[in-house]
């Protein structure tokens, strides 16, 4: 429950929900599953693309709701297959959203119950949707030497507390993780290898794929009997064999914990290539945009960076400002040109 203090617009950290305001307002608003809703027909031809949310608010005070989504837009969809789904006395209704941006689906002028965010299914083999995503590790603290359970999921709040609720019962520990620095598919399979001998079952193959809440999510199990030295985790696309994730793991001074190591890459990347990128970023209202909805900038910083004169001026103080928020906004910023440049950042790591 959120109590909004006036009007405004304002965004739940934990969950990604967002909400425009005419009024100061109290909102109750949670969870729930996509299957008890969806029909068996409705599941052969929509796929969710976001959390289902159960939302109670007095009529006419909302303006607009950002309902958040995973679809990658910087890859080439087709955006006119988003639909926002309501469900009322057991009936399912459509809507267009207003607009879609990076994050959100926005539905102006909403009516509550339950709202989600769909994306229509082609009957294509060829076709997979590209999606942000999340790597989740787990060390089992109570299994043999080092036992993880690795989760590939999309990046959907809802599935990630839901798995950090089963592995907590399970007495494991979650260690913190990077995402993958490619677009992910859904539909395909990813392979997951180690640099030291593991066992990984049930296969090194993991199908990505969006499962609902209260399902058992998919993991791989991967086992280590020797951690001395640490060891390195690989994830390829088993369609075209690109690596889309790599971390590394070291013991730590306690043999029962692990230790995470992963080089954030965006800010070495950014401080070897700052004269190029001043040069050749290009999409910057992309890139801003993209900036805005992971919290990285404000308003007042975007109107900074697009109120100087030249193209070369406007990336040079993205850059800095980017550069004094720290390592974490550098490599959010590099994850991003990933997605919107892709072409621009193999150029100049690879040169």
């Amino acid at each position: 429950r959120a109590h909004l203090p006036s009007a405004g617009i304002f965004r739940c950290s934990i969950t990604g929900l967002g909400f425009e305001v005419k009024s100061a307002v109290t909102i109750t608003y949670g969870y729930d599953t996509w299957t008890t809703h969806l029909s068996e027909a409705d599941q052969e031809m929509w796929v969710p693309a976001g959390p289902l949310f159960h939302i109670e608010v007095q009529p006419r005070v909302v303006q607009a709701v950002h309902l958040p989504h995973f679809i990658c837009l910087a890859e080439d969809v087709n955006t006119s297959l988003c639909s926002i789904a309501h469900f009322e006395s057991g009936k399912m209704t459509l809507e267009s959203p207003t607009r879609l941006i990076a994050f959100s689906a926005v539905l102006e002028n909403p009516s509550f119950s339950l709202l989600g965010v769909l994306w229509r299914k082609i009957r294509s083999a060829l076709y997979s949707l590209p999606v942000h995503s999340l790597v989740l590790i787990f060390q089992q603290l109570n299994a043999a030497n080092t036992t993880l359970h690795l989760y590939l999921i999309p990046n959907d709040n809802s599935v990630k507390r839901a798995i950090e609720e089963q592995e907590m019962n399970w007495n494991s520990k979650l260690i913190p993780k990077p995402p993958p620095f490619r677009t992910l598919f859904l539909g395909r399979d990813y392979r997951v290898t180690s640099t030291k001998h593991a066992e990984i079952t049930p296969d090194e193959q993991l199908p990505f794929c969006h499962k609902n809440l209260n399902e058992q999510q998919l993991f791989v199990e991967i086992y280590i009997a020797d951690m001395e030295g640490g060891t390195g985790l690989l994830m390829t696309d088993t369609h075209d064999g690109i690596e889309v994730w790599r971390a590394s793991l070291r013991s730590g001074r306690n043999s029962s914990t692990l230790m995470w190591a992963w080089c954030l890459l965006g800010a070495a990347f950014m401080m070897e290539h700052k004269t190029a990128l001043c040069s050749r970023m290009r999409q910057l209202p992309t890139i801003l945009l993209h900036l805005r909805d992971a919290n990285v900038i404000n308003s007042d910083e975007e109107e900074e960076v697009q109120g100087q004169n030249t193209s070369k001026k406007k990336n040079r103080v993205l850059l800095e400002l980017v550069k004094k928020k720290g390592l974490g906004a550098q490599e959010q910023l590099y994850q991003i040109l990933q997605e919107v440049d892709p072409y621009l950042i193999e150029d100049l790591e690879f040169r």
